[in-house]
C-alpha cells in the first residue's frame, strides 16, 4: 500500500506544471506579440543608423581632423579645441548668451501656449467650429521655415508689410522686425508660437479627453463654474503629460532653433540672433573647422543631457512621474 502511494504521489509530482523562468515568460510575451515587436524594427533601424552610428565621429572633437587623413589617420589634441572654445574664442560666451536667452523665451511663452489653446479648444462646445479651429492652427505647422521666412519677410517688411501698414494708421513709425535687435527675438518667439502652437495642442487635447467626466458633474453640484472646474480638475488631471513634455523641452535650452533663425536671421542682428546651431553651421560647414565645431555640439549636448537628468529630478521629487 505503501508503494502504491508512493507511486501516485510521484506521477502527481511529474504531472505538476513545472515553474517558468523569467526568460521564459519573456519569450512567450515576445512569441504572443511578434508582429507589434516587428513594428518597431524600422524605429530601431533609425535610431541606429542615423542616431548611434553618428557617434563614432564624435572623437574628431579630441583631434586636429583633416579630411584626407579620415577619422583614424587625424592626430589627437585632446582637450585643445575646448579650451579654445572657453578661453580664445572671441564669440563663444555671446552666443551662448544668445541661445540661451532665445531658449529661455521659447521655454516662457511658447511652452505655456499649447496648453492654454487646449484648455480653450476643450471648453468649445460647438464641434464643428472646434474642428475648424483645430486645423487653421494645425496648419503653419505643416510649413516649412524657408515658405514661412519669405511669407514673415513680406509681411514684417517696414515698407511695404502689412503690419508696418497697420501700424501706421496708428501714427507708430515703421519698425524694422527682422533687421532691429530691439525687436529680433521678439519676433522669433512670436512667429515660433504661431507656427506650433496648433500642433502642440494634439498631446494636451488627448490627455484631456481621458478626463472622468464624473468629476465635473460632481463639481457642479458643489457649485464650481467653468473656472474652478479648470484649475481644480482639468488642470490637476493633466499634470504628468505637462511634467513630461517640460523635461523634454528643457532638454532643448541650447537648441534654440535653426531652420527659424537661418531663414530670418541678416549681419544687422548677430549681436541677438547667433546662437550655437547657426555658429555651428557658419563655421564647421563654412569654414571648414570640422574639430572646433564637432567640440561645440558635444558641450550642447552634455548640457542638453544634464539639463533633462535635473528636470526628472527636480519633477520627481515634486511627486510627479518623470521619464526614468
Amino acid at each position: 500500500m505503501n508503494r502504491e502511494l508512493s507511486s501516485g504521489h510521484a506521477r502527481e509530482l511529474g504531472s505538476a506544471p513545472q515553474k517558468r523562468t523569467a526568460w521564459t515568460e519573456r519569450w512567450i510575451r515576445y512569441k504572443k506579440h511578434k508582429y507589434f515587436y516587428l513594428m518597431l524594427v524600422p524605429l530601431v533601424a533609425y535610431y541606429v543608423i542615423f542616431e548611434y552610428g553618428p557617434l563614432y565621429g564624435v572623437q574628431i572633437a579630441f583631434k586636429d581632423y583633416m579630411l584626407r587623413q579620415g577619422i583614424w589617420g587625424s592626430s589627437w589634441v585632446g582637450w585643445k579645441h575646448f579650451e579654445y572654445m572657453f578661453t580664445l574664442s572671441p564669440d563663444f560666451y555671446n552666443i551662448l548668451k544668445n541661445t540661451v536667452v532665445i531658449s529661455l523665451y521659447h521655454i516662457i511663452f511658447g511652452f505655456p501656449a499649447p496648453i492654454v489653446l487646449a484648455l480653450l479648444l476643450n471648453e468649445l462646445r460647438l464641434e464643428m467650429f472646434k474642428r475648424i479651429s483645430q486645423t487653421i492652427s494645425y496648419l503653419p505647422h505643416f510649413l516649412s521655415w524657408v515658405v514661412l521666412g519669405g511669407l514673415l519677410m513680406t509681411i514684417l517688411s517696414p515698407t511695404t508689410g502689412a503690419v508696418n501698414l497697420v501700424l501706421g494708421w496708428f501714427g507708430i513709425e515703421p519698425i524694422y522686425f527682422l533687421g532691429d535687435p530691439r525687436y529680433f527675438r521678439f519676433t522669433l518667439v512670436i512667429s515660433a508660437i504661431w507656427k506650433e502652437i496648433g500642433w502642440g495642442t494634439i498631446i494636451y487635447l488627448a490627455a484631456l479627453a481621458s478626463v472622468d467626466q464624473h468629476l465635473y458633474e460632481a463639481a457642479k453640484m458643489d457649485g464650481a463654474n467653468r473656472w474652478k472646474q479648470t484649475i481644480h480638475i482639468t488642470l490637476p488631471s493633466i499634470t504628468y503629460v505637462i511634467a513630461i513634455l517640460f523635461i523634454f523641452k528643457t532638454g532643448s535650452i541650447l537648441s534654440a532653433g535653426f531652420d527659424q533663425i537661418f531663414n530670418l536671421y541678416n549681419p544687422a542682428v548677430y549681436s541677438v540672433a547667433d546662437t550655437l546651431d547657426t555658429y555651428v553651421y557658419r563655421v564647421g560647414l563654412m569654414q571648414l573647422q570640422y574639430s572646433f565645431t564637432t567640440a561645440v555640439g558635444l558641450f550642447k549636448n552634455i548640457i542638453a543631457f544634464s539639463m533633462v537628468m535635473l528636470t526628472n529630478y527636480i519633477v520627481k521629487k515634486m511627486g510627479q512621474e518623470g521619464i526614468l
